[in-house]
């Protein structure tokens, strides 16, 4: 079942990359979302994707949001590719139970094992307001993310 605009967001728990619990909703009443849902770390797209993310993430609207970016690979994984390419934001490892989380949100893709490139923007109240959903060998539009996060 997928997640639509309107929607109370599901709360979910995973570990980052330092194996610390974040919590969705730790967030609400502080911080807007950006929720990332990217296939795996170390491959192209995703890299491109989440390096532009750690570039501009100034310029999103700073200290009142909060980027979230969730794969199935493992906290390791996780750690190593932050460490590599010096992302400071959370890396969330939706390892087990395996793509939980993107199913709960309805990007994953099961005949492949890993989630597709869902994005959310979740209000402090926890309501999606934005969404958008990419093939796998399609990167997302930043500008779309800056755009969306400027009409909450």
């Amino acid at each position: 079942m997928a997640v639509e605009v309107g929607d109370i967001a599901p709360d979910f728990e995973l570990k980052d990359q330092h194996g610390t619990p974040v919590r969705l909703s730790g967030f609400r009443g502080d911080k807007n979302v950006v929720l990332v849902f990217y296939p795996l770390a170390f491959s192209g797209v995703c890299t491109g994707e989440l390096c532009q993310i750690r570039d501009e993430l100034p310029t999103l609207g700073g200290e009142d949001v909060q980027v979230l970016a969730v794969s199935v690979d493992s906290m390791f994984a996780l750690r190593a590719w932050a460490e590599q390419e010096r992302y400071e934001f959370p890396l969330l490892s939706d390892f087990w139970p395996h793509g939980g989380t993107a199913q709960r949100y309805g990007v994953f893709d099961a005949e492949r094992g890993l989630a597709t490139r869902g994005t959310f923007i979740i209000d402090t109240q926890g309501v999606v307001r934005w969404k958008v959903e990419n093939a796998i060998p399609d990167a997302r539009d930043f500008g779309e993310y800056r755009k969306a996060l400027a009409e909450l």
